[in-house]
């Protein structure tokens, strides 16, 4: 089974940036495809942004669309996400899981520590 470690989260200003990692362990990073997910307090997880197994498609929530680039490295086993313009509503703990395909719904791993990332004045 894949298992995610998260990292590179932090406390910003508002229209900082933040380049959050993910490390994946276990066979088959590859041939998936990766989200970065988050959860905001009180609120349930949400997909933020999705990229391909071969990192060519890339699909964003509309609430980051323009301001978060997720990219990957399968030789490395990471995918990252660069924020930029970062806002008070962006504060989340952030989560990375895989799925079989970027139109698929399930994650198939189990889910990580996450990275808090907190961004206030």
């Amino acid at each position: 089974q894949v298992q995610f470690v998260e990292s590179g989260g932090g406390s910003v200003q508002p229209g900082g940036s933040l380049r959050l990692s993910c490390a994946a362990s276990g066979s088959g990073f590859s041939i998936y495809a990766m989200g970065w997910y988050r959860q905001g307090p009180g609120k349930e997880r949400e997909r933020v942004a999705d990229i391909s197994s071969g990192g060519r498609i890339t699909v964003y929530a509309d609430s980051v669309k323009g301001r978060f680039t997720i990219s990957r490295d399968n030789a490395k086993n990471t995918v990252y996400l660069q924020m930029n313009s970062l806002k008070p509503e962006d504060t989340a703990v952030y989560y990375c899981n895989a799925r079989l395909s970027i139109a698929a719904t399930q994650p198939l791993g189990s889910w990580g520590q996450g990275t808090q990332v907190t961004v206030s004045s």
